[in-house]
């Protein structure tokens, strides 16, 4: 194995469980569970724990389960539970802090420290401590110097005396029946015990049937009986979580160790259930029960339970089991057998489901003639007293059922119930039967009838569909038998009949068939997979096979006077319609163009005229018809000569009557128009100009190509006024001499003689215009001509053209830039025109915008780098402007930023205000309250033409902004850190107490170095002395060591003023920031209020201390030095360990001016004890006339006193019973007392009291603090 493998492994290392027993998942799941059960079952014992007194013994225990369930984890190694040891202790660590806090092993003090309210602010000494109180708190509880450490430790144990009741059994107390599922099972039938503790029990079992033999005989110990319980809980335990009241933990009060039925009410107080276990049939009957006086209890009639084999049923298996399928209508009936079991007479419940629908049947009396003739003499045994029961046995039922409607059918046992009243569910495998009944099919014909019979092409196959209706799925394939038969008049091998069987294709329901002969096709009958099924109407297909269709043609030719112009074809056609028509046509050597024509009936026509001459051949090639497609047919062809009639038209023109081309002109004496000419060449062209009064024709001979341009003279009138008029074709004639009319749209001429004009307008002649900076301005325009117009322009010096599209005669120019522009070039909608020359230019300027710069008073320095100006420096909170000069139109709107400089060399944005002037030289006030480089920059400007509110975003270039800045002086501040009291000792010098202490620390601020006054006042003698300091730092705490403390009181220490480098007055100082008290105190002493030299634990010892609070006592308890710091006096101190106590020392001002305390010390003495039966609870039986020893163990200095009571007795857990009696015994030298008792009752010690003290003690009364 590699290195690499190995390291893995140690990193991730198998399951401790193999796989191949659990799989990881499993694993992890089962494991989490129990950690799951574990913590609910922790839950219980949390809500237990407020009601018990026994809080401790709880936390152990969890502290130990939870601490093995984290080992057991990590020993398993499961993956992705697998956790290193730190993880593994940490998780150790929280459970036990959990466990501590939830049973009381760790206490967080909330509201106090734990003591009485009344002794709240008593202190107390520490307790006595061993080696196992010292791990106690790290253990949670699960050590502890005390085994009793969450009870009263001094007052343990008590003793009940209980009076022993008359026992009684009786079997089978809930009278349920029972029954042995199979050879190898057993039951427990219970036997209910009332105050009986059984260590005996006898049984008898007989045997069923008229002649048993000698009855058996069996004998139960306790032993058996628990072993049985055991077992019981343990196999319910697997079937079901067990109930809080089943698992509850013991009480010596209630020694019921039973664990109740799942099905029995409640047991009380004195009532335990034991069960008995049967693994035989027969008759049990409890004999004798003798409980652990050896005494017998009384037996309740009746002391006797059956026990039979349990009954059961279900259907005979056959070998048709799995042929569950049937067909509808096709079985009668279908027999089924019933295999029954169990002691006769028999009750079966039943029930059948058709298609989701369920019915429901009972049958009683099942039993065979010999059962029926012994319950007709001996009686059921469930109604008679006998004691022996019919032997069970097996018994057959036939059941029929019919099968008569198609679907889904389950019979189903549901219930038996024997003789003895057992009712048992069938077992499932043997207990259902179910059937699909499926529909018979029936199949036809689809699409086709011997009414509308199909059609056949000749040469092809025709697809006949036959389709399966009403059938089920699961019937699928079907089998579809055919026959053909060829009509009388076919011959051929093709034409014979057959018959076939044809299958379809899985589920499919059609089945489609490939037919090329005529005949007709007959279905004889259709199978599916289980069901025969019927043919349905049609179940005959007619196929007719349909002819060619075919063609007669007759050509004629189509003369006109200028030749022959075309040819017509008259066409009879056979076939079904509609046919399609295919022909071919060839000019000259061309290439032929084939074409076709439909015609929706038997006959029609065809006319062919072709618009140019030349020689033709038309043959037709192919016929279609609603059967067969394209066809070849051997049509009559027609050659021809062609020469289409003369036609002309104007290029251009749209087609449509009433459409006429318009054609504008500006220039010229004519107009050209183009032609195009069909016919033979040439041709003779007559043409018609028509003016507003007079018309004239026009000629053009000998024209040879189609296409002709010609020149048409302008009417001299229209030619010199302008205006409209008209061109028309009149008529045309070709090389026929043939001359045709013609009559087509013609052509509309508007002649104009007056150019569109432009000019730039402008009132009295000015063409300038004054805007605002970047607003669009309009530059109006006078135009002469036809709307639209194209204009061209440009800004003077700019170079580029610029073109716009104007629509009115007033139209404007919009421009945005100022600058002056001239027009270039002008066109209307038709024509080109001129410039007026003297209005061909206009010029545009913008308004100013405001400007700010510095007066030439103002005392300032330019600083060319950043062009920024340097104002004079000043101190902090004094007054100062700066004078600004500005230009535009008032009144003026400033906007100007305000930063300030930090200590990383970059600024800060403070403010952006904005001020307003009507003149202007403004003054601008500066800003002071703060120290440090302050820098003003003016943003933007407005004035009247320019109002901040509209042009907020064009502020002025950063490169054009106005600079200033000025540096602010800090004036000096000088405070106390803090305003804690100083404490100091008689003639002690005025130096630091604590060097790492901020008390008595002074903060300066400012520009070092710094001069400080301070006044130090003895307010005891008025007295007040200055001293001046001088401070190189921005901190200094106070030291004046040439000034010594001569009196005892407060002192005030008091900053008069401060001063730095920067010579500026110092800022106000607070009054109470820069003044702070010194306490000068003399020696503290302790005095006991009571001189008293013995005391007991819990007692409280009172002190009157004097001095300057707070204080610092020292004592000893055993040798053993402790401190106490006190804040007020009386001082009480609460005793907490008995010992030896001498109080050493004394110190107050913060363990300052400390004294030695001699000859006060005391004894504190440890409590007394009392324990009722060695500290236990005893819970002791006795019968009348008995009596009990009561044990008292005593424990302190004798001699001893104690009071004890007897309490009745309780069914509450940890709770004791109303008190019957209260005794107090005295003068006892002994460590142990005993008494005797014949009273039923709970004995406890309620006090004690010994040479020194007494528990509980006496608590003395503590004054509260207001």
């Amino acid at each position: 194995m590699s290195v690499t493998s190995s390291a893995s492994q140690r990193l991730n290392p198998n399951p401790l469980i193999p796989e191949r027993y659990l799989d990881i998942p499993s694993q992890r799941w089962y494991y989490l569970g129990l950690g799951a059960l574990l913590q609910a079952c922790k839950v219980v014992d949390i809500i237990s724990s407020f009601v018990s007194s026994d809080r401790i013994y709880l936390c152990r225990k969890w502290l130990l389960f939870d601490t093995l369930f984290c080992i057991f984890l990590a020993v398993l190694r499961i993956p992705r539970l697998n956790y290193s040891k730190a993880v593994v202790a940490l998780q150790i660590i929280c459970l036990w802090l959990f466990d501590g806090l939830v049973f009381g092993s760790i206490r967080v003090n909330i509201l106090g420290n734990g003591v009485t309210t009344v002794q709240h602010d008593i202190a107390y000494t520490p307790e006595a401590a061993n080696l196992v109180d010292i791990l106690a708190p790290f253990t949670f509880g699960l050590l502890s110097s005390s085994p009793m450490a969450q009870n009263d430790a001094h007052l343990l144990g008590q003793h009940t005396v209980r009076m022993s009741p008359i026992s009684t059994a009786q079997l089978n107390p809930y009278g349920e029946t029972f029954c042995l599922p199979s050879s190898g099972d057993a039951v427990l039938i219970p036997v209910l015990l009332n105050n009986t503790n059984p260590v005996n029990l006898r049984l008898s079992l007989t045997e069923l049937g008229p002649n048993p033999d000698q009855p058996e005989v069996l004998e139960l110990s306790g032993k058996d009986l628990r072993a049985i319980e055991q077992a019981r809980v343990e196999a319910l335990q697997l079937t079901r979580p067990i109930p809080q009241e089943e698992i509850d933990e013991y009480d010596e009060y209630d020694d019921d160790n039973d664990v109740p039925s799942q099905s029995s009410p409640s047991l009380q107080r004195t009532q335990t259930l034991v069960h008995i276990r049967v693994s035989k049939p027969g008759l049990l009957q409890l004999e004798r029960v003798l409980d652990s006086s050896n005494v017998e209890a009384r037996l309740v009639i009746p002391a006797d339970v059956t026990v039979v084999p349990c009954p059961h049923a279900g259907f005979t298996p056959d070998k048709l089991v799995g042929d569950n399928v049937r067909c509808a209508g096709q079985e009668n009936d279908v027999p089924l057998q019933l295999d029954i079991f169990g002691v006769a007479p028999l009750r079966l419940r039943w029930s059948k489901t058709v298609n989701g629908r369920r019915e429901a049947f009972f049958v009683e009396g099942i039993e065979s003639q010999s059962s029926a003739s012994e319950h007709l003499d001996q009686g059921d045994i469930s109604n008679s007293g006998s004691t022996w029961t019919a032997a069970p046995e097996q018994l057959q039922v036939p059941l029929a059922i019919s099968l008569d409607t198609p679907g889904s059918y389950i019979y189903a046992l549901e219930e038996v119930m024997d003789a003895a009243g057992n009712v048992v569910e069938p077992l499932s495998t043997h207990a259902t039967r179910s059937f699909t009944v499926l529909r018979a099919p029936s199949t036809s014909f689809k699409h086709c009838s011997p009414e509308h019979p199909m059609a056949l092409n000749i040469g092809s196959e025709a697809a006949l569909t036959v389709s399966t209706i009403d059938a089920d799925t699961l019937d699928a394939p079907w089998e579809v038998s055919l026959k053909y038969r060829p009509h009388s008049s076919e011959k051929g091998k093709r034409f014979k009949p057959w018959h076939k069987t044809l299958s379809t294709q899985g589920t499919r329901r059609d089945l489609t068939i490939a037919a090329n002969a005529p005949g007709e096709y007959i279905i004889t009958g259709v199978k599916g997979k289980w069901c025969t099924g019927d043919v349905l109407a049609p179940e005959s297909c007619m196929l007719v096979e349909k002819p060619i269709p075919t063609a007669e043609i007759e050509w004629k030719k189509i003369h006109e006077c200028s030749g022959d112009t075309g040819v017509s074809a008259t066409l009879v056609l056979h076939g079904t319609p509609p046919f399609q028509v295919y022909y071919q046509m060839q000019k000259d050597s061309e290439t032929p163009r084939e074409m076709s024509q439909t015609f929706p009936m038997s006959r029609g026509q065809i006319t062919l005229q072709p618009e140019r001459s030349g020689h033709y051949t038309f043959t037709f090639t192919k016929l279609s018809d609603s059967n067969y497609q394209r066809v070849e047919i051997d049509g009559p062809s027609i050659d021809q000569v062609i020469h289409p009639p003369a036609s002309a038209d104007f290029v251009g023109v749209p087609k449509g009557l009433g459409r006429k081309k318009a054609i504008n002109s500006c220039e010229g004496n004519v107009i050209d128009v183009e032609v195009e000419l069909r016919g033979s060449p040439p041709w003779t062209l007559e043409l018609q100009t028509v003016g507003p009064k007079s018309s004239e024709i026009l000629t053009f001979s000998d024209i040879t190509t189609n296409r002709k341009n010609l020149q048409i003279p302008i009417p001299a009138r229209v030619d010199k006024e302008g205006g409209t008029f008209e061109i028309d074709l009149v008529s045309v004639e070709d090389k026929s001499k043939c001359k045709l009319p013609v009559s087509v749209p013609g052509i509309s001429v508007n002649i104009r003689r007056l150019k569109p004009t432009v000019k730039f307008y402008g009132a009295d002649g000015k063409r300038q215009v004054t805007v605002l900076d970047n607003e669009r301005a309009a530059l109006p325009l006078r135009l002469t001509g036809e709307s639209p117009w194209r204009m061209k322009y440009q800004r003077v010096g700019q170079g580029s053209l610029s073109s716009v599209t104007l629509k009115t005669p007033n139209d404007v120019l919009h421009v945005t830039e100022k600058g002056t522009y001239e027009i270039l070039e002008i066109s209307d909608a038709h024509c080109p025109g001129s410039i007026i020359p003297d209005a061909s230019d206009y010029t545009v300027d913008f308004v100013a915008r405001p400007t700010a710069k510095l007066s030439e008073k103002t005392p300032a320095t330019y600083v060319p780098l950043n062009g920024s100006y340097i104002l004079p420096p000043l101190c902090e909170g004094m007054d100062d402007h700066v004078d600004l000069d500005l230009t535009g139109r008032p009144p003026f709107q400033i906007m100007y930023n305000i930063a300030q400089g930090n200590e990383h060399g970059g600024t800060r944005l403070i403010d952006q205000p904005v001020f307003n002037s009507i003149q202007p030289r403004t003054r601008l006030q500066l800003r002071t309250d703060d120290p440090g480089r302050v820098f003003y920059e003016v943003k933007q400007i407005g004035d009247a033409a320019y109002p901040l509110e509209k042009h907020t975003n064009t502020p002025i270039p950063r490169n054009d902004r106005l600079l200033f800045e000025q540096q602010v002086s800090m004036r000096p501040i000088a405070r106390f850190h803090n305003r804690n009291r100083l404490p100091y000792c008689l003639y002690d010098s005025f130096a630091p107490l604590d060097k790492l202490s901020s008390d008595g620390m002074v903060v300066l601020q400012g520009t070092p170095p710094f001069q400080l006054e301070i006044s130090i006042k003895n307010l005891a003698t008025s007295h007040i002395e200055r001293r001046t300091v001088e401070v190189f730092e921005h901190s200094w705490k106070l030291n004046i060591q040439n000034y010594q403390f001569a009196s005892v009181g407060p002192h005030l220490v008091v900053i008069e003023s401060v001063a730095d480098a920067s010579h500026c007055p110092h800022a106000s100082l607070d009054p109470l920031a820069s003044s702070i008290w010194v306490d000068v105190a003399e020696t503290a002493t302790i005095v006991p209020v009571d001189r008293r030299e013995d005391f007991c634990v819990g007692e409280v010892v009172q002190f009157q201390l004097e001095g300057t609070p707070p204080w610092s006592i020292g004592y000893r308890i055993n040798s053993k030095a402790f401190t106490q710091e006190v804040k007020m006096s009386p001082f009480s101190l609460l005793q907490q360990q008995p010992g030896e106590v001498s109080f050493t020392s004394i110190a107050h001002q913060q363990q300052m001016c400390k004294a030695t305390i001699p000859n006060l010390n005391f004894t504190v003495h440890p409590l007394p004890s009392a324990r009722v039966g060695h500290g236990k609870r005893i819970l002791q039986d006795i019968h009348e006339g008995d009596q009990a020893e009561i044990i008292f163990e005593l424990f302190g200095e004798p001699p001893f006193s104690f009071t004890y009571q007897r309490s009745e007795l309780t069914t509450a857990k940890g709770k004791l019973g109303k008190v019957l009696e209260t005794h107090t015994v005295s003068r006892i030298y002994s460590n142990e007392y005993s008494i005797f008792s014949a009273l039923e009752g709970t004995f406890i010690v309620t006090s004690i009291t010994d040479a020194h003290c007494r528990y509980p003690p006496i608590q003395p009364e503590v004054a509260e603090k207001n």
